[in-house]
């Protein structure tokens, strides 16, 4: 079981650093490579850049719960709700048997 995941591409969780302007600001986020990727892919579904996709968040974020402790950890958590809620459309919908 765990070959699958130890056989993954070590290119896939190398640290990347990123300078984002976050509502006019500078800062930059490290995160693994696979992340990026996904948020790469959010920002491109949204019709926004990477940068315009992370500011909108931060700034949602902001309005709901204030100032996020971990940005970093808050995109990585945003990665795994995405993935569980494409999983839970492919999910085929059961019948009850009557």
């Amino acid at each position: 079981m765990c070959e699958l995941f130890a056989r993954q591409d070590p290119d896939r969780y190398v640290p990347v650093t990123r300078r984002i302007r976050l509502n006019g600001q500078s800062t930059s986020v490290r995160l693994e490579a696979a992340f990026w990727t996904i948020l790469d892919e959010i920002a491109r579904e949204q019709g926004e850049s990477t940068g315009a996709f992370l500011s909108t968040l931060h700034r949602e974020v902001l309005e709901f719960h204030g100032e996020p402790g971990n940005f970093a950890s808050l995109l990585r958590c945003t990665c795994l709700v995405r993935m569980e809620t494409r999983r839970a459309a492919q999910m085929p919908v059961s019948r009850a048997v009557a």
